[in-house]
């Protein structure tokens, strides 16, 4: 049975999209950032928020138990490698500072139910 996790980490971007670390991870879990329904792997949502040069990832997600520390690896590893690069050629890159799991926040269970079900 699936349970919802989160995954927190913290990057340094001085310029770009904040949405590219998290389109980093779709691709990570999905093979992709655009790809059809449903997430083959973990159901996610992230939400990026920048404060300076500092953005603020939440990464919530839906899996199997077993497979928590490999979603854990890939989200990791997609903000590691740093950079992406958009099909019109734009590249965006950041800096990993920290990683590490977070817990549910109150405000977060609706959606979490809603990534349970997906």
């Amino acid at each position: 049975m699936r349970r919802a996790f989160v995954h927190e980490a913290v990057v340094t971007m001085a310029a770009g999209d904040v949405r590219a670390p998290g389109a980093a991870v779709t691709a990570a879990l999905c093979g992709h950032w655009e790809h059809e329904p449903p997430c083959p792997l973990a159901p996610h949502h992230t939400a990026a928020h920048r404060s300076g040069d500092e953005v603020r990832l939440r990464v919530l997600f839906a899996t199997e138990p077993a497979a928590e520390a490999e979603v854990r690896r890939r989200i990791e590893a997609a903000l590691s490698q740093a950079t992406l690069t958009t099909p019109d050629g734009t590249v965006t890159r950041w800096r990993l500072r920290s990683a590490h799991p977070g817990a549910i926040e109150q405000d977060e269970t609706g959606h979490a139910e809603r990534l349970l079900r997906t």
